[in-house]
């Protein structure tokens, strides 16, 4: 039985584009975003957040409208302190944790403090240009929770959100992924699955040779995590939304079972057949 690759707008053709939020939306040198399938099919609007003025003016050449790209620091509407490094993505609104990076491989390396400036934070709820939003992607350096704290009415409308987490203080005072999770949870979210885990090894050991049936173990030190709307209490989300879900959910992460039930959810509701349509197209036989 093969996979067919397909967006599942090809099925849900009179959907309504999709609301992206990105807060960090600068991808590292040759990594494309998640959503770059849907924005060149004209299927979804990103509205961004990259501080770093010279990468918020390459993102809002390159997308051009109705894409835009604010060059604010996101976060609790407090004023903060942004903690540059030597290399642009690992900069933060929290300090570098030295004595960790420094117990690992290659990380203090890339993580040394250049120089610390005085910024003001912004709220995505007093943002009054964002009006609806269906996936938040979150990628900056420890400050994702406050970024949420500061986004309730956004994840009151969001039904998908990629948030990176960590597992370890890299940046002093940082939440963890245990309190991120906390918080999507008593939102009504439920975690799905980690992707891109980096992992990190404690110094002196350079590499961890292993024979057959023994693995090194390294810290897992960082990843994004998923987190849709909970299963178990769909009242509140619409049948639209419930159909721009599915779409990320296959898109982004083929997460065909999780597709499937999202649709049948709506489908309940509209008396059509999407999730049939969609199993019925998911594969093709030999």
């Amino acid at each position: 039985m093969l996979i067919q690759k397909f967006s599942l707008c090809e099925i849900l053709r009179d959907l309504p584009r999709i609301e992206v939020l990105d807060i960090g939306a600068i991808e590292p040198l040759g990594q494309e975003a998640c959503y770059e399938g849907l924005v060149r099919a004209g299927r979804a609007r990103v509205t961004g957040f990259e501080p770093d003025p010279a990468g918020c003016a390459h993102l809002n050449q390159r997308y051009g409208a109705p894409h835009r790209f604010f060059p604010s620091f996101i976060g609790d509407g407090q004023p903060a302190k942004f903690y540059r490094t030597n290399v642009a993505f690992t900069g933060s609104l929290y300090p570098p944790n030295q004595p960790v990076l420094e117990a690992f491989e290659g990380l203090a390396e890339i993580t040394t403090l250049v120089d610390v400036q005085d910024v003001a934070t912004v709220r995505v709820d007093d943002i009054a240009a964002i009006e609806d939003v269906d996936f938040i992607h979150l990628d900056i350096q420890g400050g994702e929770l406050k970024a949420l704290v500061g986004a309730e009415r956004a994840v009151a409308a969001a039904v998908l959100i990629q948030t990176e987490v960590e597992f370890v203080e890299m940046y002093q005072g940082q939440p963890l992924f245990g309190d991120i999770d906390a918080h999507l949870r008593q939102r009504g979210f439920w975690f799905v699955d980690f992707i891109g885990v980096g992992t990190g090894i404690m110094k002196p050991i350079k590499s961890i040779s292993s024979s057959a049936g023994v693995r090194g173990i390294s810290q897992k030190l960082w990843a994004d995590a998923i987190y849709v709307k909970d299963p178990r209490k769909l009242d509140g989300v619409s049948d639209v939304k419930l159909r721009k879900l599915a779409v990320l959910l296959h898109d982004f992460y083929a997460a065909h079972d999780l597709v499937y039930f999202y649709l049948n959810a709506g489908d309940v509701r509209r008396g059509e057949q999407s999730a049939q349509r969609y199993a019925e197209r998911l594969s093709l036989r030999r």
